[in-house]
Protein backbone atom coordinates (compact mmCIF):
# COMPACT_ATOMS: atom_id res chain seq x y z
CA UNK A 1 0.00 0.00 0.00
CA UNK A 2 3.02 2.65 1.04
CA UNK A 3 4.09 1.74 -2.48
CA UNK A 4 0.74 3.21 -4.45
CA UNK A 5 0.90 6.01 -1.82
CA UNK A 6 4.98 7.03 -3.11
CA UNK A 7 3.73 6.49 -7.07
CA UNK A 8 0.65 8.99 -6.73
CA UNK A 9 2.18 11.23 -5.28
CA UNK A 10 5.33 11.45 -7.33
CA UNK A 11 2.58 12.01 -10.28
CA UNK A 12 1.01 14.86 -8.41
CA UNK A 13 4.67 16.92 -7.65
CA UNK A 14 5.61 16.21 -11.20
CA UNK A 15 2.14 17.22 -12.29
CA UNK A 16 2.42 20.71 -10.17
CA UNK A 17 5.96 21.38 -11.48
CA UNK A 18 4.80 21.20 -14.99
CA UNK A 19 2.20 23.47 -14.34
CA UNK A 20 4.76 26.19 -12.94
CA UNK A 21 6.99 25.81 -15.64
CA UNK A 22 4.38 26.17 -18.16
CA UNK A 23 3.19 29.22 -16.87
CA UNK A 24 6.65 30.44 -15.99
CA UNK A 25 7.41 30.01 -19.77
CA UNK A 26 3.58 31.85 -20.58
CA UNK A 27 4.90 34.51 -18.27
CA UNK A 28 8.40 34.92 -19.80
CA UNK A 29 6.76 35.11 -23.25
CA UNK A 30 4.36 37.79 -22.22
CA UNK A 31 6.75 39.65 -21.59
CA UNK A 32 8.67 38.84 -24.58
CA UNK A 33 6.35 39.95 -26.44
CA UNK A 34 5.59 43.11 -24.39
CA UNK A 35 9.52 44.20 -25.21
CA UNK A 36 10.03 43.39 -28.32
CA UNK A 37 6.64 44.99 -29.97
CA UNK A 38 3.66 42.89 -31.06
CA UNK A 39 2.56 43.47 -34.51
CA UNK A 40 -0.49 42.29 -33.46
CA UNK A 41 -1.88 45.39 -31.39
CA UNK A 42 -5.10 46.83 -33.05
CA UNK A 43 -4.37 50.56 -34.06
CA UNK A 44 -5.89 53.64 -32.45
CA UNK A 45 -7.87 54.99 -35.55
CA UNK A 46 -9.35 58.56 -35.72
CA UNK A 47 -11.95 59.18 -38.16
CA UNK A 48 -11.99 62.67 -38.77
CA UNK A 49 -15.29 64.39 -39.18
CA UNK A 50 -16.57 64.49 -42.98
CA UNK A 51 -17.93 67.71 -44.29
CA UNK A 52 -21.01 66.23 -44.25
CA UNK A 53 -21.54 66.10 -41.08
CA UNK A 54 -21.31 69.87 -40.55
CA UNK A 55 -24.53 71.34 -41.22
CA UNK A 56 -25.20 73.41 -44.31
CA UNK A 57 -26.63 76.82 -41.57
CA UNK A 58 -22.93 76.45 -40.30
CA UNK A 59 -20.96 79.61 -41.63
CA UNK A 60 -17.96 78.51 -43.92
CA UNK A 61 -15.10 78.96 -41.97
CA UNK A 62 -16.36 78.19 -38.49
CA UNK A 63 -14.10 76.67 -35.94
CA UNK A 64 -15.20 74.06 -33.63
CA UNK A 65 -14.85 73.86 -30.01
CA UNK A 66 -15.38 70.82 -27.65
CA UNK A 67 -16.97 73.44 -24.78
CA UNK A 68 -17.08 77.49 -25.20
CA UNK A 69 -16.48 79.58 -21.36
CA UNK A 70 -17.75 82.54 -21.87
CA UNK A 71 -16.45 85.90 -20.02
CA UNK A 72 -18.98 85.43 -16.98
CA UNK A 73 -17.65 81.61 -16.45
CA UNK A 74 -20.47 79.84 -17.95
CA UNK A 75 -19.69 76.66 -20.08
CA UNK A 76 -21.45 74.85 -22.38
CA UNK A 77 -19.85 71.48 -23.52
CA UNK A 78 -20.90 69.01 -26.28
CA UNK A 79 -23.17 66.31 -24.53
CA UNK A 80 -25.04 69.32 -22.67
CA UNK A 81 -28.91 68.67 -22.80
CA UNK A 82 -30.75 71.46 -24.31
CA UNK A 83 -32.90 72.07 -21.24
CA UNK A 84 -28.79 72.57 -19.45
CA UNK A 85 -28.09 75.10 -22.16
CA UNK A 86 -31.24 77.08 -21.87
CA UNK A 87 -31.11 77.27 -18.27
CA UNK A 88 -27.02 77.90 -18.33
CA UNK A 89 -27.31 80.81 -21.53
CA UNK A 90 -30.73 82.34 -20.60
CA UNK A 91 -33.50 82.77 -22.69
CA UNK A 92 -32.10 86.45 -24.07
CA UNK A 93 -28.79 84.89 -25.72
CA UNK A 94 -30.79 82.75 -28.30
CA UNK A 95 -31.17 85.64 -32.01
CA UNK A 96 -34.34 83.73 -33.12
CA UNK A 97 -32.81 81.69 -36.09
CA UNK A 98 -32.67 78.21 -35.92
CA UNK A 99 -32.23 75.58 -38.70
CA UNK A 100 -33.34 72.18 -39.10
CA UNK A 101 -32.10 69.14 -40.75
CA UNK A 102 -31.76 65.55 -41.01
CA UNK A 103 -28.49 64.15 -38.56
CA UNK A 104 -27.48 60.39 -38.59
CA UNK A 105 -30.16 59.56 -35.91
CA UNK A 106 -32.91 62.12 -36.09
CA UNK A 107 -33.77 65.98 -36.44
CA UNK A 108 -30.41 68.08 -35.86
CA UNK A 109 -31.08 71.43 -34.94
CA UNK A 110 -29.00 74.44 -35.81
CA UNK A 111 -29.33 77.59 -33.09
CA UNK A 112 -27.70 80.52 -33.46
CA UNK A 113 -26.36 82.83 -30.44
CA UNK A 114 -25.44 86.15 -29.32
CA UNK A 115 -24.14 86.23 -25.23
CA UNK A 116 -22.80 89.99 -24.11
CA UNK A 117 -21.92 90.52 -27.66
CA UNK A 118 -19.94 86.83 -28.57
CA UNK A 119 -21.54 85.40 -31.18
CA UNK A 120 -21.46 80.92 -31.55
CA UNK A 121 -23.37 78.95 -33.05
CA UNK A 122 -24.23 75.49 -31.46
CA UNK A 123 -25.76 71.86 -32.79
CA UNK A 124 -28.22 69.50 -31.04
CA UNK A 125 -28.72 66.40 -31.97
CA UNK A 126 -29.88 62.69 -30.37
CA UNK A 127 -26.88 60.80 -29.84
CA UNK A 128 -29.22 57.60 -30.23
CA UNK A 129 -32.07 56.81 -31.94
CA UNK A 130 -34.86 58.73 -30.47
CA UNK A 131 -33.38 60.16 -28.07
CA UNK A 132 -33.21 63.54 -26.70
CA UNK A 133 -31.01 66.16 -28.50
CA UNK A 134 -27.91 67.59 -26.77
CA UNK A 135 -25.08 69.72 -28.20
CA UNK A 136 -23.06 67.72 -30.91
CA UNK A 137 -20.81 70.92 -31.83
CA UNK A 138 -20.08 74.46 -31.26
CA UNK A 139 -18.57 76.49 -33.92
CA UNK A 140 -17.46 80.20 -33.41
CA UNK A 141 -18.11 81.95 -37.13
Amino acid sequence: MDALRVRFGSVVEWAVAAALFAATLAVTRLILQDVRGSGVRSPHIVVPIAIDDVPASVPKGAVSLPALTLRDGKTVRVGDGLATVAATLGPGAETGREQADQGRLGLRVTRFYDYGGFRFVIVYEPFERNGARRVSAIYLP
